[in-house]
């Protein structure tokens, strides 16, 4: 009998399914349903183009465009392309920060009242304005408020963006904190644009001058820049639409950001970004030499929540990075959105995996929420594989 009941034991064992092992996973197949969803949806928002690429570490394992990037000269979309990030660009300005942090330059708890004095006559009817230190403002949770512009900037004669750091020291009695430093989350532009002037300072370069030697350069960026493009990459730039109604607006290429660039000025190919989320994701070569960039603790420094981003809390904000969760692991994200410029990105950590989409029409921002949650469902998920 002993030898019958481990015989059916094994063929029991043989029929039935082990729970730990699941399906394996066809990425090709994965990746097609992926391409069919972003052409649907992109036609669906009428996106004149916009191109999406996944990788994993530092190999890209898809990549897709649709549409033109400059529609009235039937210049498609592709590899060469040259989108604007919009905000994506302040998690640049997070690492610059932390570079002069790790290199004794800078500290998290530094008050940003001493660091820029000019700050001293904003209203704080909560206390002491004293109390902001770089570590809110990286946080958003310094209290000031969101659009750049306490008033005006929505005429077509206004400037893009203030264009002098004067403009917006002139703005300051006029303005005011809306709650108190550290007590809650809200995005706030201005308060990236005080770290970028931190930077300055500091560092004596340009904010510009200093990511392009301390980020972009080391990290292999080479086709990246702010604001105007250079004649020798202007082929490749994409311009920007907006769509209203039936009516398509075609509003050129280049654009002035600037006092606003380090909160909003990165112009990049997706390949060039692609090297960016293989540095997030520690697959980069310049990872063997840390100190070329930032450090891999510094990095999970800026990873870590520190505040609820939404109600729910399905979202939280770390230092220039949004934390969400794919099955109780972090993946860290940004958006932009400028000029009808829409962008994203987002890296998955215990997957190594991430995702890069950019377009170029204002309607394209439900095609870029679908497609990260696409993403991150059918390819980031931790799996076997095939």
């Amino acid at each position: 009998m002993s030898a019958l009941r481990v015989a059916f034991a094994a063929l029991l064992a043989l029929a039935t399914p082990r729970a730990q092992d699941p399906p394996a996973f066809d990425f090709d197949a994965a990746w097609r349903e992926v391409c069919t969803a972003f052409h649907a949806a992109c036609d669906e928002h009428q996106v004149v183009g916009g191109s999406l690429w996944f990788v994993a570490g530092d190999r890209v394992l898809g990549k897709v465009a649709h549409g033109h990037a400059d529609r009235t000269a039937a210049r498609a979309v592709d590899d060469d392309t040259i989108f604007h990030w919009a905000s994506c660009t302040k998690t640049f300005t997070g690492i610059a920060a932390m570079q002069l942090r790790d290199r004794g330059r800078l500290t998290l708890d530094a008050r940003i009242a001493d660091l820029l004095p000019e700050l001293r006559a904003v209203h704080d009817p909560f206390g002491s304005l004293h109390e902001i230190t770089i570590r809110h403002l990286l946080s958003h949770s310094a209290g000031f408020r969101g659009p750049t512009w306490p008033f005006g900037g929505d005429q077509p004669w206004h400037p893009h963006e203030p264009t002098e750091w004067s403009q917006l020291v002139a703005m300051m009695p006029y303005t005011q904190l809306e709650f108190r430093p550290g007590s809650r989350y809200s995005y706030s532009n201005p308060g990236i644009v005080f770290v970028g002037r931190v930077i300055e300072q500091l560092s004596g370069d340009d904010w510009e001058v200093y990511v392009d030697k301390n980020l972009l350069r080391p990290l292999g960026m080479t086709r990246s820049y702010f604001d105007v493009t250079p004649y020798h990459l202007a082929r490749h730039r994409s311009h920007s639409y907006e769509r209203r109604g039936a009516e398509l607006t075609d509003l050129g290429s280049d654009f002035d950001t600037g006092i606003t660039v380090s909160n909003g000025g990165l112009n990049a190919p997706l390949g060039d970004m692609a090297r960016y989320l293989a540095f997030l994701l520690g697959a980069s070569p310049v990872d063997s030499d840390e100190a070329q960039v930032l450090r891999r603790e510094s990095l999970h420094e800026m990873f870590a929540p520190v505040l609820p981003a939404n109600p729910q809390g399905t979202e939280h904000i770390g230092l220039c990075f949004f934390v969400q969760q794919l099955d109780g692991t972090p993946v860290l994200t940004h958006t932009g959105g400028q000029r009808a410029f829409v962008s994203s990105f987002y890296v998955h950590p215990a997957s190594g995996t991430g995702a890069l989409a950019a377009f170029n029409t204002g309607s394209a921002g439900p095609v870029m929420a679908a497609m990260r949650r696409l993403c991150l469902e059918k390819l980031s998920k931790p799996r076997t594989k095939s």
